[in-house]
């Protein structure tokens, strides 16, 4: 259930045309459903703006559908993230109407719950083409939220002329998502051009001592350019999920 819709339930209450056991049968799955293996939470639409999403990784086949049907029946859009290709598929013969996209290895359902703003896209930049898995994490989480984005891809360090190309537009965004890895260096080189709110994201991705992103997540947290919000390793959805904290907040202000 969102604001808008409890809203109108209270209002329907007040005004007389819903009796007061008809609105507490409505709100009888808040806070959350217990399914014994996950508790659904069903009041985070409300405290947030978005709702429960769902790890995939990790869990059975079944643990997801049931999750998600629980979702689904609140009225609450759907996000499962770290779902492989065979897992997706089992879950998809339980549940059709779930899209899936293998480059995110996300699966959602129902469109964005918050309506795109006017304001300009947000920035989602990689350092190289193998960064944009996570990238396309942080897109997908992204658009379910209802925040539009654009994609600046294959930007690195390698080949600075190939940023600052793309200058107008991370000086446009509200935000801007940088995902790096080797040595992680990004991140800086755009804080250093730009005053757009920056979240980094270091990826597993790299040579030899890059150790499966530690040396970028070390290189992105000790950053010369102050002010940058740092993610974990491999961590869109959490990049994701920090820009539409920053801009709700905005937003009310």
């Amino acid at each position: 259930m969102t604001r808008d819709e409890l809203r109108a339930l209270l209002e329907r209450v007040r005004a007389g045309t819903l009796d007061v056991a008809e609105a507490a049968r409505s709100l009888e799955a808040l806070p959350f459903a217990e399914l014994g293996y996950a508790k659904v939470d069903h009041h985070r639409t409300l405290r947030l703006g978005f709702p429960e999403v769902v790890l995939g990784q990790g869990k059975s086949a079944e643990q997801i559908v049931g999750i998600a049907r629980r979702l689904i029946e609140a009225g609450e859009n759907v996000l499962v993230t770290r779902v492989a290709e065979t897992l997706a598929a089992a879950v998809q013969k339980e549940l059709p109407a779930l899209a899936y996209a293998p480059l995110a290895r996300v699966a959602p359902l129902g469109p964005p719950p918050v309506a795109p703003g006017p304001s300009a896209p947000v920035a989602v930049v990689t350092a190289g083409t193998s960064d944009i898995p996570v990238a396309e994490e942080a897109l997908e989480t992204l658009r379910m939220c209802g925040v539009p984005a654009v994609r600046v891809f294959d930007v690195g360090v390698a080949g600075l002329h190939r940023l600052l190309a793309r200058l107008d537009v991370l000086t446009a965004a509200p935000a801007a998502i940088v995902v790096a890895g080797m040595e992680g260096a990004l991140p800086s080189v755009v804080g250093g051009l730009v005053a757009t709110p920056i979240v980094a994201v270091p990826t597993s991705v790299g040579y030899g001592t890059a150790l499966g992103g530690i040396t970028a997540l070390f290189g992105m947290l000790t950053s010369c350019a102050s002010g940058i919000t740092v993610v974990n390793i491999d961590n869109g959805f959490g990049a994701a999920a920090a820009v539409v904290r920053m801009l709700r907040a905005r937003s009310a202000a």
